[in-house]
Formats: C-alpha cells, sequence, structure tokens
C-alpha cells in the first residue's frame, strides 16, 4: 500500500512514525529509570524493624507499621463509602435519568472538580468534617474527604464505561421480559465491568499517594491505632510519612524505603483490582 503513496506523503508517514517511537521510548526510559532509582534507594533500607516496629522518641526506634495501616484504613474507608456512591449515581444519570440538561450539568460538575487541587479538599474537609461535624483529625474525616476528591473519578470512568454497552444488549433483555433493573444488572453492569475497575484503580491510585488533603484531615500521628481507634484519631499515612521524614527529619533514607513501599503496595493493589475485575465479568 506505501508504493501507491507519494515520496513525500511517505517521508512524512516515516517522520511521524520515528517521531511516535521516539515519545515512546522517551517516556519507556523514564519510566525505568524513576521505579529503578527508587528501588535502588529504598529497597536496601528496608528492614524486619522498620516494617514491623512503630516510631518512638523515648527508645529511639523508627517504624512505619502505623502508616502502613492507616494507608488501608483509608483505602478502605474511602472505597467503601464512594463506590456505591459513585456507580449508582453514574447507573441513575445513564440508564434512568430523563433531564439531559440536569445530565450535563452534573458531568460538567464532575469534570470540573477533577480538576480542583486537592490542598484545597483538605482545607474544605477540615472546615466541614472537622471544625463543623465536630470529628477529630483521623481516618474517618480524612477518608470523608478523600470521597469528595475521587467520587467524580468513579462517577465518569463508570459513567463512560456504561455507555460503551450496545443499546441492542438492553432492547435484548427488556424485548426478552426483564424489568429495568433486572436488565440493569444482569446485562448492563456486567458489560461495564472494565471500566468500573478502571475507575478503582485510579481511585486507589489517588488515594495512596495524597498528602495535601491529609495533612488537614488525617493529621501526623504514628500510634499504633486498631481500626476503631484510628477512626478518631491522629494517624498519618504512607504519603504523609514520606513527607515528615523527607523534609521535618531530614531522614531521606527511610523516606526513600517509604517510597518503595508505596509503589509495592499499589502494584499490588491494582492487580488485586484486575484479578476480581475478571472475576466478576465471568
Amino acid at each position: 500500500m506505501d508504493q501507491h503513496l507519494s515520496p513525500r506523503r511517505r517521508a512524512y508517514d516515516l517522520g511521524l512514525r520515528l517521531c511516535m517511537i521516539f515519545c515512546a521510548g522517551v517516556t519507556c526510559a523514564l519510566l525505568i529509570f524513576l521505579i529503578g532509582y527508587i528501588f535502588c534507594r529504598g529497597l536496601p533500607n528496608l528492614t524486619w524493624d522498620l516494617l514491623s516496629g512503630q516510631t518512638s522518641y523515648i527508645q529511639n526506634t523508627i517504624g512505619i507499621l502505623p502508616n502502613i495501616l492507616n494507608t488501608l484504613y483509608i483505602i478502605f474507608v474511602a472505597m467503601v463509602i464512594v463506590l456505591p456512591l459513585g456507580v449508582g449515581a453514574a447507573v441513575y444519570l445513564t440508564e434512568y435519568a430523563e433531564n439531559r440538561r440536569l445530565v450535563s450539568l452534573i458531568e460538567f460538575a464532575a469534570e470540573t472538580l477533577t480538576g480542583i487541587p486537592s490542598i484545597i479538599f483538605g482545607l474544605v474537609g477540615m472546615l466541614l468534617f472537622v471544625q463543623k461535624m465536630n470529628l477529630q483529625a483521623g481516618i474517618l474525616a480524612g477518608g470523608l474527604t478523600l470521597v469528595v476528591m475521587i467520587l467524580p473519578t468513579i462517577l465518569r470512568t463508570t459513567q463512560e464505561s456504561l455507555k460503551t454497552v450496545p443499546q441492542s444488549y438492553r432492547e435484548g433483555a427488556l424485548a426478552l421480559g426483564a424489568g429495568k433493573w433486572h436488565m440493569v444488572r444482569t446485562v448492563v453492569l456486567p458489560g461495564a465491568v472494565d471500566g468500573i475497575v478502571t475507575g478503582c484503580i485510579l481511585a486507589i491510585g489517588r488515594i495512596v499517594g495524597e498528602s495535601a488533603a491529609l495533612l488537614f484531615t488525617a493529621g501526623f500521628g504514628t500510634v499504633l491505632y486498631s481500626f476503631g481507634e484510628a477512626l478518631n484519631n491522629s494517624s498519618a499515612t504512607l504519603t504523609v510519612a514520606l513527607y515528615l521524614y523527607a523534609n521535618e527529619r531530614g531522614r531521606t533514607d527511610i523516606a526513600f524505603a517509604i517510597a518503595a513501599i508505596l509503589m509495592i503496595l499499589t502494584l499490588v493493589i491494582n492487580l488485586s483490582a484486575s484479578l476480581v475485575g475478571k472475576k466478576l465479568k465471568k
């Protein structure tokens, strides 16, 4: 087919192809360098005492077990709340809502919220959840703040995934006598599982990497709490701890160790979400 193209067009196509290969190579090289650098600086500093202990100025020990548990706690709290809200809202807007102008307005508002800096969410979360609702800075206040942050992501990714399900599937289910909700539950949602899982992965990635909003709402505490106690006690996540060790205490070795743990934790959570999505799709 290239033989029928003019020399100028072939040169143009070759230039574009080389440009795309160059861009892909630079992107992969940067990614490999970043991951390799963090692992080379962080993995040698990982010890069992660091992973299983907690920080104590009296005993002169440093441990990040409370921070690891706090990260898992806040992921659980945020996802348990935001997943039903986001998926439910997306199903209603896509399958049930009849006022298209209102749907467009909500979609525009959701897309606008995704571009707001996270520190603004932290400030609003502190004023609303901590001061107005009298919640203590902790996992609950931080989790509710993260719900507001990631709800637009879950909503929009789920909504776009629902739109990709062919209309003929819906019409076929209704023609066979299925009710509206039965059709949504057994035909539409299974066909949109990939998009829902993608939204969950993006949301979890933002939760794990968030620090600015949690500085205001979750606190800086490094005490080991149970899940119930951590809800209303100052509890620093891994990203907050990374900030504290890197900037406040000047321990870059601990900061790189935490960065390596964050990358491993994100990889494990994303793989788990993908496996769950494949199971649900079956």
